[in-house]
Parts: structure tokens; C-alpha cells; sequence
């Protein structure tokens, strides 16, 4: 006769991703006759509380047969009434196909 084994499970953790993220999409100034989209996430957060940042790169839309890249960090959180935040972006493209283009933009509200 076996004995009955039996454990009392209380937490169990699914991903060990710290902190939260945020989604951006928007657009560059026009330069050159066009412009492009910059979209993504952004990185876990830098700094704890009222004080963190999060940084942020990729690659702008396809537009008039060449993309730019960027990267930055976001400004400090900015609240929301719901207790959540948002953070505001902005900088310049790379210098490609003889210009370059500027953005700015606020991210999505914070998820994980």
C-alpha cells in the first residue's frame, strides 16, 4: 500500500519578466517629401518608482525606398487618474538617404 503524498501549492510563478512594459506607435516629421512610423515596445523599466525611464529601439516603416533607425529612453512616468502611467518620447532618426526625420510621441499605458 502506497502512502498519500500531497503538497499545498500556494504561488506559482509563470515568467520572471521584472517590471512592465509599454507599446509606441508614432509618427516622423516630414522630410524629404515623406515620412515614416516608428512602432514597438519598450524595454523593462530603468530606476524604480516615480524615477524610472525605459528605453527604446527599432526601425522606422518602409517609406520611399529606405527606413531609418532609432533609439532613446522615454521621459519619467507621467500618471494616470486610474493609478496607471504613460511616458513621453522624442529624438531624431538616423541620417539616411540624405536627411533625417524627428519624433515625438507618448507610449500606451504600462502592461506586462
Amino acid at each position: 500500500m502506497k502512502a498519500r503524498h500531497s503538497h499545498l501549492l500556494r504561488f506559482v510563478r509563470i515568467t520572471d519578466i521584472p517590471g512592465h512594459l509599454h507599446s509606441y506607435d508614432t509618427p516622423t516629421t516630414v522630410n524629404d517629401r515623406h515620412r515614416h512610423r516608428l512602432r514597438g515596445n519598450t524595454s523593462p523599466p530603468q530606476g524604480a518608482g516615480n524615477e524610472h525611464v525605459h528605453y527604446y529601439q527599432g526601425t522606422t516603416t518602409f517609406n520611399d525606398g529606405h527606413v531609418h533607425y532609432y533609439s532613446g529612453w522615454t521621459g519619467p512616468p507621467i500618471p494616470l487618474p486610474d493609478g496607471s502611467h504613460y511616458h513621453e518620447f522624442s529624438g531624431q532618426t538616423t541620417y539616411d538617404d540624405g536627411h533625417i526625420h524627428y519624433y515625438r510621441g507618448i507610449t500606451s499605458e504600462a502592461f506586462l
